[in-house]
């Protein structure tokens, strides 16, 4: 107990920051492919499907990240499923990332202009076809920033699976801390890792943003 910051809890913390990365990755993939299946049902032409889709979304955005982890830990074992910490925050993670891009992927392909629709069902292709080589390459082009935006909400929110007793970086601070009480300098390196995390991704997405508006860059640059 006590003592000084030092070059081994700055290495324990530089772990916790590469779990927070992978914890990101294993998010993005998993909720990426959940959220695809979201957006497809969501505009399905089957209304059952488009209902199921749309309570699952309307569920699991009403549900804090927080919630969900304490019943995929917590909640499985009394059911005979026993999961690690890492399983419970990457199972609660898919699942909440899916249903945010599910819903954020479904607005991309709606605002696929109508004449696109219309032309691609006038070159007698199916649902299929008009979806793959028509609505979802413009699609997108479309998603990618608010996609990559939401990237930053996926890092952000890994610090939640501290409460399944996973090391990511706010775990590693928060054991580094009990150890030497020294809370503000502690933290506030975590912060600066966070921001290092973040701010990239952010200036990335405001950048596509940027590209695919020159008209309005145009005006304000005026």
């Amino acid at each position: 107990m006590g003592g000084s910051l030092n070059a081994n809890h700055l290495m324990f913390l530089a772990h916790g920051a590469l779990w927070t990365i992978g914890l990101s990755l294993i998010a993005l993939v998993g909720g990426g492919l959940a959220g695809f299946v979201v957006a497809l049902a969501r505009i399905s032409p089957v209304r059952a499907v488009r209902i199921l889709a749309a309570g699952y979304v309307q569920l699991i955005q009403g549900t804090p990240l927080l919630v969900i982890m304490f019943l995929t830990y917590f909640g499985l074992p009394p059911l005979g499923i026993t999961v690690s910490p890492l399983t419970a925050a990457s199972v609660s993670l898919t699942v909440y990332v899916g249903a945010y891009l599910g819903e954020i992927w479904r607005g991309c392909i709606e605002s696929v202009p109508k004449p696109q629709w219309e032309a691609a069902e006038g070159l007698a292709l199916s649902r299929t076809q008009r979806m793959a080589r028509v609505i979802l390459p413009q699609a997108v082009r479309i998603a990618t920033p608010p996609t990559v935006g939401f990237m930053v909400q996926i890092i952000k929110n890994t610090s939640l699976a501290s409460v399944v007793g996973f090391v990511e970086l706010a775990r590693a601070g928060q054991i580094i801390n009990n150890a030497l009480f020294e809370p503000f300098l502690i933290y506030l390196i975590i912060a600066v890792v966070y921001f290092a995390l973040c701010y990239p991704v952010s200036r990335l997405s405001r950048r596509l943003e940027m590209s695919q508006g020159r008209p309005r860059l145009t005006v304000e640059t005026a």
